[in-house]
């Protein structure tokens, strides 16, 4: 080759070698710039939420104190117990009013904002906000079995919502602080960071990236600061949620403990394969209920957790002080009618297993995260009970009951690491991971014998049946640009909106199916298929993170 030749082909090469370069110094400043953008509004994000949600939870102990209080009153002088009974029927009907004016604060919660942390739904961030707040409280100032850890997580995600509205911030950012927001409103509700955390990766998006992590790591951590901070301010307690729980005297290495646990998470899994079945029939049969343009159903929930809190303080509330008084380092469980302590324990579990079926079939806007937790407790209490009658030592009880938490939960959430995580942040103790897991791993199992989906997945499907709007079939084209999320990144990596995949790739002469290692580059064309809902944002995610949709 002619020098002339070889010199201009080094050039040619050498040019080319800086191109790329160049190409490569530009997305990694965009994604750098993405990322700070990520932190500063995961950060702001984490500030608001932990002021609401702190606030919010404080007035929520400060509502169920109070119901506490007058609930005793109405026990001790029984000739007043019909204006309770009046008072929660017209509860019934306020809150009624309320889900039908803002259908999106129904339930827990928790399936909306999983919704819309996926693209599946939209709804008005500060009616779902001031909706929920509001009418979650009045649940439980009236004495029924609800939890302020579920309306926690939706007042997160609203909150994330409003800051990226605010901001005007893009499609795919709102998603973002839409998970950072929800997960942070948990992570404060419980104290729980890790929890947190392990919320928006296991049952939010149900997929790992980077810009979850770092926007829910952001928004947990700042949330879970402000938290703490606020607590000692108004010098309440910032330590372990339930400090009752000692594992200090327990052997957990005894090979006869684990047989307990094994033991112990089947026969609790299967109870938590019932509550799912008895939750989703008696949706069925509320919503067969009409009466008042469906407000009518909402009287059955109220007036049975009146009568379920006349018989025992122990089912109101979400189950925070049921559960502390389970742990060694309390006084005890309340006795229902002098009964030993198996059957106060049975009686107890019995009916807030009931009065938590009835408030999710109905769709009573309260939370209902601790109250499953409280029913595992429960169970866990009775089945530690039976394991020491077998001869398991009394030092191994909190461990058991935690356990238990923990099973429960899993089978019916189908989140085994979220499940586990909570329990040990919950209880400040890693002492019964190894057990905790065996348990888990046990009740996972069981659930899936029985084939019980992720309880929330359901509910958000039933959702946005409920709502209209059926999903429609979604394809098209576009071609990667080459400063896009997806630009240089493996498949697995990039958020997709969910129901949506991509089928296959051109690049240049060449046509693939891709799999999760295959890395997009720039000039690519992707064809994207699967089902979106009339009112989905898919097609404006996609454009964010791809580029511009082709023509046919």
């Amino acid at each position: 080759m002619p020098d002339g030749c070889v010199a201009r082909f080094t050039f040619c090469k050498e040019y080319a070698t800086m191109q790329r370069m160049r190409e490569k110094k530009k997305r990694f400043g965009r994604r750098l710039g993405d990322g700070l953008q990520l932190v500063l509004v995961g950060m702001l994000t984490g500030a608001f939420v932990g002021v609401i949600v702190t606030f919010y939870t404080i007035l929520a102990s400060m509502a169920e104190d109070f119901s506490r209080g007058y609930y005793g009153f109405f026990r001790d002088n029984p000739a007043f117990i019909p204006l309770l009974f009046l008072a929660l029927g017209l509860g019934a009907v306020v809150v009624g009013g309320f889900v039908r004016f803002l259908p999106c604060i129904r339930g827990s919660g928790i399936p909306q904002t999983e919704g819309a942390m996926r693209g599946l739904m939209r709804f008005s961030w500060y009616r779902a906000l001031t909706g929920m707040f509001a009418a979650s409280l009045l649940c439980i100032f009236l004495g029924l079995s609800a939890g302020s850890e579920g309306p926690s997580i939706l007042i997160g995600g609203s909150t994330g919502a409003g800051t990226s509205d605010t901001l005007r911030a893009r499609a795919l950012i709102r998603r973002y602080q839409i998970t950072g927001g929800a997960c942070a409103g948990l992570a404060v509700a419980f104290n729980a960071p890790l929890t947190g955390m392990a919320f928006a990766f296991e049952e939010g998006q149900k997929r790992f990236t980077p810009e979850v992590f770092v926007c829910s790591f952001t928004s947990v951590a700042v949330a879970v600061l402000v938290r703490n901070a606020l607590y000692m301010a108004f010098s309440l307690p910032v330590g372990a949620y339930f400090p009752t729980f000692s594992f200090a005297g327990a052997d957990m290495l005894d090979p006869m403990f684990y047989g307990y646990v094994l033991l112990a998470a089947v026969l609790v899994s299967l109870a938590g394969v019932g509550f799912y079945f008895a939750l989703f029939a008696a949706k069925r049969l509320f919503k067969k209920l009409s009466f008042r343009n469906g407000m009518g159903k909402f009287l059955i929930p109220f007036l049975l957790a009146g009568a379920a809190g006349l018989v025992t303080a122990n089912v109101m509330g979400g189950g925070h002080a049921f559960i502390a008084s389970l742990g060694s380092g309390a006084s005890g469980v309340e006795s229902v009618f002098s009964s030993p302590l198996w059957a106060t324990l049975l009686i107890v579990t019995a009916i807030r297993l009931l009065v938590t079926v009835c408030n999710m079939g109905a769709g009573v806007p309260c939370g209902a995260f601790i109250p499953m937790l409280a029913i595992g407790a429960g169970l866990g209490a009775l089945m530690s009970l039976m394991a020491q009658a077998m001869g398991m030592e009394a030092a191994c009880s909190d461990a058991l009951i935690v356990i238990c938490m923990a099973v429960f939960f899993t089978t019916v959430v189908r989140a085994p690491i979220t499940g586990v995580l909570m329990t040990l942040e919950l209880t400040w103790d890693f002492a019964f991971l190894l057990p905790a897991l065996i348990g888990v791993a046990a009740g996972y199992l069981i659930g899936d014998v029985f084939r019980v989906r992720p309880v929330y997945d359901r509910l958000l499907d039933e959702m946005l049946a409920e709502d209209g709007g059926q999903a429609e079939n979604f394809a098209a084209r576009f071609a990667v640009r080459v400063h896009s999320q997806a630009a240089g990144r493996a498949l697995r990596d990039v958020l997709f909106p969910a129901d949506v995949r991509v089928t296959r790739v051109e690049r240049g002469e060449r046509r693939f199916i891709p799999d999760g290692n295959t890395v997009l580059l720039p000039g690519d064309i992707l064809t994207v298929e699967g089902e979106v809902r009339p009112d989905s944002d898919a097609s404006a995610l996609l454009s964010e993170m791809i580029g511009p949709p082709l023509e046919e």
